[in-house]
């Protein structure tokens, strides 16, 4: 009999021909095999038993990075082929293949690349079909050499002998590349002339990382910036040259025993670091670091190399490297050559490039385990383009461009969501520009063509402005949702969730239906809709967008909601901090309204009491006095403040008052953090859902998570988080892609 067959999945660029090659091979099986847009196809002939036996191996023993989401099966009469082989792909078609992330170098490339009697020994761009780039180096599919930023490299004739043969680990290993006939490094100084090139421009790099220099370097998805992570005097001109305050840097080590020497990872951090996604991965610090890598920070962002290049770099090294993204201010990280040229040279003392091309900029990924669960933070490399099954088909193609800040964007179609890498924030010409170049590419890679676009509420958001005219050239309906309600339904997508739920979403800021900024919000969910049940008593935001940056502004406000003009007196951190006249105009701004928006937010309250307790009276980031209150918690304190539910409202009055009463400061983090636990419980139990998810940024909180989970399940509750896209706004387009209004 003969066996059609079609699978559907990521069964590209993962050695799933040459597995299907051996497999018929070795049950003497007839046919062909080939990759086609939409997955792979094959025909297979023989007897029946072989072709059960073939159907049996194909799931039992597949490449261990392939996924099959669906498989069409058809018997059909025998035709007589002669052969098994694989044929040249398919290009006509729809595309819904799936393309792999970009995978760390795996350990039998390792090994080669530093065996002196290999002929790729210290070759930076070593790979084979289970490693090495994908996402970053398609161009369209079917994944095939042709249709990669390799196309221009020709093979020679040992990398085609072993493309070629079913036996080696690099038969149709679309990178392939050696020193004879593969990408090439070249070293230039600042003002963009080449110093030198290949292994000399390697010893260069590694000469000018001891003498404390900066050095950007091209990798897989874009620029690095590296420099010693142990110098201080290195680590404040690399922040004075990319006008970053105190945002923390991640910090890239030769191996997991020297992460150890430098930090204190669990065993699933651990696990998470030696992952072939190899993402950044946050981990408590030894303080053996240049202190300006994570300023006043508990933690640190810490990963292992990922590609060949940075392999050889830090192998010869004996001190770890902060390794942070080559950008701008408020920039895309930087990806092609010319443009390292025009825009590195005020950033770094030399730039070290190669020559293949990158297809798209793909930052790394950040991972942190909250309450106990791997939490993606930002999803990027490593990850993306890994589709997202949803809990249901959509009934239409659907483009969701998220938010404004931390924005991914999401195509949608059938079950399956594809996130795109991590944009980053949309609030400038260029990065909406890059936004923009970023959605078309997604949607030409799977010639995808949306039937309705969603976006934010906020009229303000780049993104809702942009989703607006797209609506109005390509003539689809335009979906509006609000921002928290797409917390929810994201985390309800990530876990596969039917039916409703209780969601609790809380974060810095996002438009609330009433024109309001909400952030403190426990809604009642399902696909269809929301009803919002309880929410924090809204205070003001002195200075609007100001008060994000200065946390005594939130301390003032909440001050002069209990205290009134009164509050000026008070001998408080953030009183103190002010001068007298700015106190005043502030106190008339918050009593007349001027410029200072109400809000909910339970991210803004971190950043009062974070002031109130004297540890941030203005930060540099946003999320800063959050980070720092949460490093300051203790698991052996026990108690909380007060607080009440009145009506829809939870009244934080009373947490305020016992926060200032409390001569424990060092405490009060926890005793704050117990509290909204405590408040989480209390909601639960009035509105009597089992099922209970959270989202929202304030959910990267580990403490708060691990209390709120550890309350509620001792009660009898289900508590859901993220596992697959971000708790942050960097998950929101994926709720989006779900809101069922739009089949209204």
């Amino acid at each position: 009999m003969r066996l059609r067959i079609k699978l559907r999945g990521l069964v590209q660029g993962v050695g799933f021909r040459p597995f299907l090659y051996r497999l018929a091979k070795e049950l003497n099986l007839k046919g062909w095999v080939i990759n086609s847009p939409s997955g792979v196809e094959m025909e297979v002939e023989g007897e029946k038993g072989l072709l059960e036996q073939f159907l049996l191996r194909l799931y039992q023993e597949k490449p261990p990075l392939a996924q099959i989401y669906s498989q069409e099966r058809e018997y059909l009469e025998e035709v007589g082929y002669e052969d098994f082989e694989i044929r040249e792909s398919k290009e006509e078609g729809k595309r819904e293949a799936f393309i792999l992330p970009d995978i760390a170098t795996c350990s039998l490339c390792l090994k080669e690349l530093f065996d002196p009697k290999d002929r790729r020994y210290r070759y930076p761009f070593i790979n084979c079909i289970h490693c090495g780039p994908r996402f970053t180096i398609i161009e369209r599919l079917p994944y095939d050499r042709q249709n990669t930023t390799m196309k221009f490299f020709e093979m020679c004739s040992r990398c085609r002998r072993e493309y070629e043969d079913p036996k080696d680990r690099r038969f149709h290993a679309q990178p392939i590349a050696c020193p004879d006939c593969g990408p090439k490094l070249s070293l230039l100084d600042k003002e963009g002339e080449v110093i030198t090139t290949g292994e000399e421009s390697l010893n260069k790099v590694l000469e000018a990382l001891k003498e404390g220099k900066m050095v950007a370097v091209k990798g897989i998805g874009g620029f690095h910036l590296l420099c010693d992570a142990t110098r201080e005097e290195v680590v404040r001109i690399l922040r004075e040259r990319k006008k970053r305050k105190e945002k923390p840097f991640a910090v890239m080590f030769k191996t997991i025993e020297q992460v150890c020497l430098y930090g204190e990872p669990t065993e699933l951090e651990k696990a998470l670091l030696l992952s072939p996604e190899a993402p950044i991965v946050l981990i408590r610090d030894k303080g053996l670091l240049a202190p300006s890598v994570a300023p006043s920070l508990k933690r640190i962002g810490a990963f292992l190399p990922y590609s060949p290049l940075h392999h050889i770099i830090l192998d010869s090294l004996d001190l770890p490297l902060v390794a942070t993204s080559a950008n701008l201010s408020e920039e895309p990280i930087v990806k092609d050559n010319q443009e390292a040229i025009e825009k590195l040279n005020t950033l770094a003392d030399l730039i070290l490039l190669h020559n293949r091309d990158i297809k798209r900029r793909c930052d790394d990924s950040v991972v942190k385990v909250v309450g106990g669960i791997p939490t993606p933070i930002r999803r990027s490399r490593g990850y993306v383009p890994m589709p997202i099954k949803l809990p249901f088909n959509l009934e239409r193609k659907v483009l969701a461009v998220g938010g404004m800040f931390k924005n991914t964007f999401a195509i949608g179609f059938k079950d399956t969501a594809i996130l795109s890498q991590h944009v980053g924030d949309v609030d400038n010409l260029e990065a909406l520009k890059n936004f923009e170049e970023m959605v078309f590419d997604l949607m030409g890679l799977y010639h995808f063509e949306p039937e309705v676009v969603v976006c934010d509420l906020h009229p303000s958001y780049e993104t809702t402005r942009w989703a607006k005219e797209f609506s109005q050239k390509w003539g689809i309906p335009l979906i509006q949702v609000q921002h928290h309600y797409a917390h929810i339904l994201s985390c309800m997508a990530d876990r596969e969730l039917k039916g409703k739920v209780l969601g609790i979403a809380w974060d810095g800021t996002g438009y609330g239906e009433d024109g309001s900024l909400w952030g403190g919000e426990f809604l009642l969910c399902d696909y269809k809709g929301y009803e919002r049940l309880f929410t924090f008593r809204p205070f003001r935001l002195i200075g609007g967008e100001k008060a994000i940056k200065e946390p005594r502004r939130v301390a003032l406000s909440l001050l002069f909601e209990l205290y009134g003009e009164k509050a000026l007196e008070m001998d408080l951190e953030p009183v103190r901090s002010m001068e007298e006249k700015e106190l005043k105009n502030l106190y008339l701004a918050w009593l007349k309204g001027i410029n200072s928006p109400f809000s909910s937010s339970v991210g803004r309250l971190f950043d009062g009491v974070a002031s109130l307790i004297g540890i941030a009276q203005v930060i540099s980031y946003e999320g800063q006095a959050a980070v720092m209150l949460e490093d300051m918690y203790d698991p052996l304190v026990k108690d909380h403040y007060g607080y009440t539910l009145k009506g829809s409202l939870v009244e934080w009055e009373s947490i305020l008052e016992d926060l200032i009463k409390d001569k424990e400061k060092e405490k009060a983090p926890s005793r704050f953090i117990n509290t909204l636990a405590h408040v989480c419980l209390e909601v639960a139990k009035e509105v009597g859902m089992e099922r209970v998810c959270l989202s929202g940024g304030v959910m990267q909180n580990d403490p708060l998570v691990s209390k709120v989970r550890e309350l509620l399940e001792r009660e009898g509750f289900r508590v859901y988080t993220h596992q697959k896209v971000p708790p942050t706004d960097g998950g929101l387009s994926l709720g989006q892609l779900l809101y069922q209004h739009q089949y209204i």
